[in-house]
């Protein structure tokens, strides 16, 4: 088992830098064109397939770092670069986590190697679970999917929603009901492959932030797919749902609370894209600082502007320390006892619109003006509080973990 350590070793180190090197030379130049365009940013997308980032490969290897510390590194520095485009980069991988989890062998080799394409013909994928009535309530969802043994086939319909790279991708990973009475314990993921009939793009959202990243409904109409598409087999499925009806008669809270783990180490890679979002905004507001003058001293010697510069980097290390220690304690299998994961994403996403909305207030009037920055960071920064569990959520599980309180 690896030691909790505040230091990267040498092959972390240059990964990183390579990583901040691209940020800084790759995705930070077309930061403020894709923002402003709200179109998916493919040229950066092929340029980061092109050396190795965008693959299955390169997030494996960061995944199985054995401090776990690979995957928010790479999250901070990327999402230092831009949170939208970075978004567009990482978002495939959210289904390609999903075939990851639950696919057999032959799923896993035949679907993700479609989902990404290749540095000439990049593709992308999207992972469909939320809808218009099930975000926080994912026993609210009312997609289903229905078996027709004649033809070996599933029917899906329904409405997904907030779908990363919904309706552009070349594969969509779909979580349908297969069994309503069993609430979330009855849910199945899907392939749908490309070009399968039934399948839509329903709205395009135009948001407040992350604008580089396509986010749209998903809508499913009679979308029939072969058995095979089933992630994990039938077989695997009528197992699965057998022990869920067992243990809804004698131990139903178990499982729920087993399903909550796998939520809680998941949640600090949100936070260490938004310790990269608020890292980036503290960066431009110390330099703006440093170099702005009034009453013929840099601004920094004010201690108005000081203090709140201390208190921006105090937040900023203290909410990428929680991350380290969530993600370190997921992969080492040290059980979260007080929802560290929660606690990690909370404070991080929290952290990161408190500080972009205190560099707008440094750079003052410029701060407000897209000429600077800080203003797209800001916008992207509220997204952090929303999605993957919104801050709200986050505290009912710290405050119910804390109190022994089971956490529906």
């Amino acid at each position: 088992m690896a030691e909790f350590t505040l230091d990267l070793n040498d092959d972390q180190k240059q990964v990183r830098d390579w990583l901040h090197g691209f940020a800084a030379d790759v995705i930070r130049p077309a930061a403020s064109e894709w923002d402003e365009r709200e179109e998916t940013p493919w040229p950066v997308i092929q340029e980061a397939a092109k050396v190795g980032i965008y693959s299955l490969d390169f997030y494996a290897q960061q995944f199985f770092d054995p401090t776990g510390l690979g995957i928010p590194m790479a999250m901070e520095e990327l999402f230092w670069g831009d949170a939208g485009i970075a978004l567009s980069i990482v978002g495939t991988g959210l289904a390609a986590v999903g075939v990851l989890a639950n696919g057999t062998e032959e799923q896993i080799g035949t679907w993700i190697p479609q989902m990404y394409g290749d540095a000439n013909d990049v593709k992308v994928a999207a992972f469909c679970s939320s809808e218009p009535d099930a975000g926080s309530d994912v026993a609210a969802m009312r997609t289903r999917a229905v078996y027709d043994e004649a033809k070996d086939e599933w029917v899906l319909n329904g409405t997904k929603t907030w779908a990363t790279n919904g309706g552009i991708a070349n594969v969509h990973v779909v979580v349908a009901v297969v069994d309503a009475d069993l609430g979330s314990k009855g849910h199945a993921s899907f392939i749908v492959p490309p070009a399968t009939p039934g399948l839509s793009q329903g709205q395009k959202f135009k948001k407040h932030g992350i604008r580089a990243s396509h986010t749209a409904e998903v809508v499913l109409e009679d979308v029939r797919v072969p058995g095979h598409c089933l992630l994990g087999g039938k077989e695997k499925l009528h197992e699965r749902l057998a022990r869920a009806r067992e243990r809804a008669k004698s131990g139903g809270e178990r499982v729920k609370n087993a399903a909550m783990a796998t939520f809680e180490a998941s949640r600090p890679a949100v936070g260490a894209m938004a310790v990269g979002t608020a890292r980036a905004a503290y960066e431009v507001a110390l330099d703006y600082a440093k170099t702005r003058s009034q009453f013929g001293r840099p601004i920094i010697d004010n201690q108005g502007i000081a203090f709140q510069l201390a208190d921006m980097r105090t937040q900023i290390d203290a909410a990428r320390l929680l991350v380290w220690r969530a993600s370190w304690m997921a992969t080492t299998g040290k059980p979260f006892t007080s929802a560290e994961g929660s606690m990690s994403k909370l404070y991080a996403s929290e952290t990161a619109k408190k500080v972009t909305a205190q560099a707008i207030q440094i750079l003052g009037g410029n701060g407000f003006t897209r000429e600077y920055p800080v203003e797209r960071m800001h916008r992207d920064a509220a997204i952090y509080t929303i999605f993957e569990g919104t801050s709200e959520i986050q505290r009912l599980v710290i405050a119910r973990t804390l109190s022994g309180m089971p956490i529906r």
